[in-house]
Formats: C-alpha cells, sequence, structure tokens
C-alpha cells in the first residue's frame, strides 16, 4: 500500500484522505507540531495542504527529507515577491507591481500604476486578509511594518475572475480541468461555476501559462492558478501550490477529484484528462452552521469539513452537478432560504452564468 504523509491537518488534508482511501493509498494529514517520531514520513511520500509554516520538530525532519515532493517550490511560490519575478521571467502577463519599500515610494507608485493600488503582504495573507485597496489620500491606513515586507499591484478593472486546476506528473505530462468562473465576496470565495467546454481562447491561454509555471518549477501535483478577465486576455492573479477551493467542484462534476488527481500525480499512478460532463456549481460555506435540510435537494452533495464554526472561516461546502441547467438553477434557488441572506447575490450571480 503506498503512503502519503500531508503537512497540515485542515480541509484539504481531510480531502485528500478521504479521496485516497478508493485508491488503496494510506493519506496521513499531520499537524504542524507533531511527534516526528509519532509520524511515518520515512515510508511515505509527503506533500503539504498549506504554502508556508514555522520551524518545528516535524518540519525540520520533513525539510530534509528526499520524498518531500515539491519542497524547494513551496518558498517561491508562498512570496509574492519571488512568485510576481517569475511571473515575469517567463513573460507571464500579470498585473504591473513593485516591492513596496518605503513611504517615499508613494507619489511613484500611483504615477506608474494609476490611482487604485493593491497592497499585499509578501507572505501569509490570504482569504482578504494581509492587502488593501488604496487611493492616493489613504496611504497612512498601511501600518509601517508593511513597508518592505508587501507588494504592490495596479488595480486592475477585470470583467470577471476565472481559475485554472491543473496536474503536472514526474514524466512532464500534465491534464487541466476546464476553467472555473468564480465570485468573491470581501476577499473570499463564494461561488464557483465550471462548464465542460470553456472559452476555448482563455482554457488555450490559462493552459499555456500554467503549463510553463509547472514545467519552469519542475513542479509534480496539483496547482491552481487563479486570473483577471480583461479586453486583453486573462491576467494572473495568483497561485496555489496545492489543491484548490475553487476546484472543489471537481469531487461531484469531474471522473477525477482534485484530490485524486494530486494523490495519482505524487505517487506515479495513472494520469488521464479528467472527463466533465455537466455544469457544476461550489457554494462555499463561510461561518454558516451546518444545516442538513440542504440534503432536501436531490442535486446537494455536503462536505461538512468539521470545524468550529466561526465569522469568516470555511466551514464546508454545497456541491451541484447537472446536465440540465433548469434543474441546477431551480435547485440553487430553493437553497436561497435555506441559507442566510447574504448568499442570496452569489446564487444570484451563479444562475446568470448558467443562463
Amino acid at each position: 500500500m503506498k503512503q502519503v504523509c500531508v503537512l497540515g491537518n485542515g480541509q484539504l488534508g481531510r480531502m485528500l484522505r478521504q479521496a485516497g482511501e478508493p485508491l488503496g493509498i494510506a493519506v496521513w494529514p499531520v499537524g504542524l507540531e507533531a511527534d516526528p517520531d509519532a509520524v511515518p514520513f520515512q515510508q511515505s511520500t509527503i506533500t503539504a495542504e498549506i504554502e508556508r509554516w514555522p520551524e518545528t520538530a516535524l518540519t525540520r525532519e520533513l525539510a530534509r527529507h528526499p520524498a518531500f515532493v515539491n519542497r524547494d517550490v513551496f518558498p517561491i511560490i508562498a512570496d509574492r515577491l519571488t512568485q510576481k519575478q517569475l511571473f515575469d521571467r517567463l513573460g507571464l502577463a500579470t498585473a504591473p507591481w513593485q516591492l513596496l519599500a518605503d513611504k517615499a515610494e508613494w507619489p511613484g507608485v500611483f504615477e506608474m500604476l494609476g490611482e487604485l493600488a493593491i497592497v499585499k503582504r509578501r507572505t501569509g495573507g490570504y482569504d482578504g486578509r494581509g492587502q488593501w485597496r488604496l487611493r492616493e489620500n489613504e496611504t497612512g491606513q498601511l501600518p509601517d511594518e508593511c513597508y518592505g515586507e508587501c507588494i504592490v499591484e495596479q488595480g486592475i478593472n477585470f470583467s470577471g475572475e476565472v481559475s485554472l486546476v491543473g496536474a503536472r506528473s514526474r514524466d512532464g505530462a500534465t491534464v487541466f480541468y476546464p476553467l472555473t468562473h468564480n465570485l468573491h465576496q470581501e476577499g473570499i470565495l463564494r461561488m464557483s461555476v465550471a462548464f465542460p467546454q470553456a472559452d476555448a481562447r482563455q482554457q488555450a491561454q490559462a493552459e499555456e501559462m500554467l503549463s510553463a509555471i509547472m514545467h519552469e518549477l519542475e513542479y509534480v501535483g496539483v496547482m491552481a492558478m487563479e486570473c483577471f478577465i480583461t479586453p486583453a486576455g486573462l491576467l494572473i492573479n495568483e497561485l496555489a501550490p496545492r489543491v484548490h477551493n475553487s476546484g472543489h467542484w471537481t469531487q461531484n462534476g469531474a471522473s477525477i477529484s482534485q484530490f485524486e488527481l494530486h494523490l495519482r500525480a505524487i505517487t506515479g499512478l495513472p494520469l488521464p484528462p479528467p472527463v466533465v460532463s455537466a455544469p457544476s456549481v461550489m457554494v462555499n460555506l463561510i461561518g454558516t452552521d451546518l444545516n442538513y435540510d440542504w440534503l432536501r435537494l436531490p442535486l446537494v452533495h455536503l462536505h461538512w469539513y468539521d470545524k468550529e464554526v466561526r465569522p469568516g472561516r470555511k466551514v464546508g461546502h454545497l456541491n451541484l452537478s447537472d446536465c440540465d441547467t433548469g434543474r441546477l438553477s431551480a435547485t440553487l434557488e430553493a437553497l436561497i432560504p435555506l441559507l442566510p441572506p447574504e448568499y442570496a447575490s452569489g446564487i444570484v450571480w451563479a444562475q446568470a452564468k448558467l443562463d
């Protein structure tokens, strides 16, 4: 039996473990503070559900383990500075940006980037945390400790957000899912919609960009790339060197889920292109109590993370997939009274995508 240790024991590690069971792969999600003697990493392939981690007894052991897949890639992608430098080196389209080192740079920043600046911490920020949208008269809002620790990007006028989830095997073969349309609210992914056939031009551009990144890094496994849709084409926003929230629909909407695809890639199993036969919708459950009435609707698949419910915390998701978009839209409509009021606008957005 193959064994995989996952650094991190959150919901992504949990879903990797679930995906491993039918394949005969024992997956062990482990917390960062775990006792190395209690973790079977010596006999395992090692992966991670997080981009960066503190130094602990366990992570020190894993850092020198030759079976830690993509071990040297994580630091590059976890730092937005080196991530952006990677895009530039490969000639890939991304928002104009620079390192923000000193307050005295602000006049030049706005001269180069325009009236809206997006400031992002180089490391650690996610789901809207560690980010600021600033205009010229608002720069005083940025904490002093951010200078030298942040990049600043041009605020992009985009018409939509999409992500591409793909995987690369050890021999360099790549496979991809169709582009996923995403809705973010307050920096957190709320809804995703995917179709069997994406816009051909956007799909081709996204696959070319993500392929270039994975090949350059000699990456193995699933990687996700978030992009803005602009009149000039796609602009890369960010990368995730792991399975990704916007790929959760694949659990019920594809022949191979992103979690199974990642395990196949890192353990050397066959990596055929996943088959997607019907439109899918994913509803992110954020700070929302469990409600088994969702399951009264026959298209709804519930994935609950068994975490304490707190505001702003991802606690689960709902997947819906059906070849009849009318039935899919009607099921979303039936979900509205079963969810808190703030979900209604996202459901309307998803319904508009399905029309």
